[in-house]
């Protein structure tokens, strides 16, 4: 009989009992004789039944089941932080489920699904605060946010250390002696934005090079908007000698419109990017970034939210993954 197909109730066939005390073993929840566990084990074995995990995390009532809730499940930060997540809940005995929200009604509805149809014991939340959905969280409600600082006394958080790889790749550009450092940033309503344009504007004051608001151009995570902002530098004048791009889609953006404008990158303009996304080394030129381990962030999150589940209320903890700096060829020393 093909093991798929083995059911509990075969198993208690081939022991002579029934399967309520086939479910008794497996479950360890009422006396069973030596005699009888014994014979169950042996049938187990023999028919090489595996036992459904969640229906036995059910009858001990839990689900097992984590959910994480993105903004959208095909950006590849987003996706490799939920792979992250998804192989720490499976190391611990989890299963994730990952959905994407791109609105709060989507999200509103998506919450009140897992939680009540799914019986989901735990949330983690990527972007909670690219609008108003951390405010449709119950505070009851174990979770952790990933991408942004908790506003919620109840819940634990995962990030990169936005400010602090903000702050490096700026001085980066710094050291090679740019001093007219364009950015372009992400939506201003996120943290990671706000943080890494702290980052900025601090490794620029700690050099004593004046801050240029000029020089800072809003983006939207797209490579289309990195792509509009050089145009936008250039119709306010001179263009600067380098530009930090918060993301590397934005900075593909940026060496396509540099292209397009005849500037040589890095020579005429060095530009430095976040996230060191797969294809970062194969663009032209290779581009220089920040690299941050997504997985690691999924994987913390996931770490956080089990230990509040089987912790018995541990303290809210706020994580900030660092990042590393890749030098490849698109800055280079100001000419």
């Amino acid at each position: 009989m093909p093991r798929s197909r083995i059911t509990i109730r075969d198993v208690a066939a081939r022991a002579g009992v029934s399967h309520q005390t086939v479910s008794r073993v497996i479950n360890n929840n009422a006396p069973v004789s030596d005699l009888t566990r014994n014979r169950v084990l042996e049938a187990i074995e023999d028919l090489g039944y595996s036992p459904n995990a969640i229906a036995r995390s059910m009858a001990k009532g839990r689900s097992s089941m984590l959910a994480c809730i993105s903004p959208n499940l095909t950006d590849y930060t987003l996706s490799s932080i939920i792979e992250g997540a998804e192989r720490e809940a499976r190391k611990n005995g989890y299963y994730l489920v990952s959905s994407s929200a791109e609105n709060e009604q989507t999200f509103k509805d998506l919450l009140k699904e897992l939680l009540k149809s799914r019986r989901v014991e735990g949330l983690l939340v990527i972007n909670p605060y690219v609008d108003s959905r951390y405010q449709l969280i119950n505070p009851k409600t174990p979770a952790v946010f990933i991408g942004s600082h908790s506003r919620l006394k109840t819940i634990s958080s995962v990030a990169l250390d936005d400010f602090g790889v903000a702050k490096e790749a700026t001085q980066y550009l710094i050291h090679l002696g740019h001093t007219r450092i364009a950015m372009v940033t992400g939506p201003r309503v996120e943290d990671c934005t706000l943080d890494r344009d702290h980052g900025y504007k601090t490794a620029l004051e700690e050099a004593g090079i004046p801050f240029d608001p000029s020089l800072v151009i809003t983006g939207d995570w797209t490579a289309t908007s990195g792509y509009e902002a050089i145009f936008q530098l250039e119709q306010q004048g001179e263009l600067p000698t380098a530009i930090f791009a918060q993301n590397d889609r934005m900075a593909i953006g940026v060496l396509r419109a540099a292209r397009e404008l005849g500037l040589s990158v890095p020579e005429q303009l060095s530009v430095i990017g976040i996230d060191d996304m797969p294809l970062a080394s194969y663009f032209d030129p290779p581009l220089t970034t920040m690299r941050q381990d997504m997985v690691e962030i999924g994987s913390q999150a996931a770490k956080l939210l089990i230990h509040s589940l089987e912790g018995n209320g541990l303290p809210r903890e706020h994580l900030r993954i660092p990042a590393k700096l890749i030098v490849r060829k698109s800055t280079c020393e100001e000419k």
